[in-house]
């Protein structure tokens, strides 16, 4: 089944409002998380053009990494440090729009100048992050930060799908 993420809307709300659906189908019934989390890295990418996509997941007192889509990346950020290891902390979505003024921040790539991450929840436990990056200043807004929760639901949903 080939399927193509490349939306033709203009406008980034428009292009969730195609994509939401499209992701749901493509991972709905799909239960391994290598392969569900690699092709949603693979998805935000092509729809979106984002810099770098990726998650890190919960193993001890580590987010390590998982699939992703973009240049090399941290293999381990422990919790509470950096963008990822905060949002972890705080359960909540972190929204940076210069990573180099946010204290503690990981430098993985010099490329990367803004950044969102999203905690994926079970059972209201953070389970793991979805990391995107961006080689422009200030390229994330709220519209991106309620359609990538929306995202991370929704893997959440489909990877543990007996919660709650």
């Amino acid at each position: 089944m080939e399927t193509s993420f490349k939306l033709t809307a203009t406008d980034k709300a428009g292009r969730y409002a195609c994509f939401l659906p499209l992701l749901r189908q493509f991972i709905s019934g799909e239960s391994e998380v290598v392969s569900v989390l690699a092709n949603t890295a693979a998805a935000l990418r092509e729809a979106f053009g984002f810099f770098w996509v990726g998650f890190y997941w919960v193993k001890e007192d580590w987010l390590v990494l998982g699939p992703f889509q973009g240049s090399a990346a941290c293999y381990r950020i422990r919790k509470g440090k950096g963008v990822c290891g905060t949002a972890w902390a705080e359960a909540r979505t972190l929204l940076v729009p210069d990573v180099e003024q946010f204290p503690g921040h990981i430098a993985c790539s010099s490329l990367s100048r803004s950044e969102i991450v999203v905690p994926i929840r079970v059972d209201g436990r953070v389970v793991g992050v979805l990391d995107i990056d961006s080689d422009r200043l200030n390229d994330f807004d709220e519209t991106d930060r309620c359609h990538l929760e929306k995202v991370a639901r929704m893997l959440a949903e489909t990877l543990y799908p007996q919660a709650e």
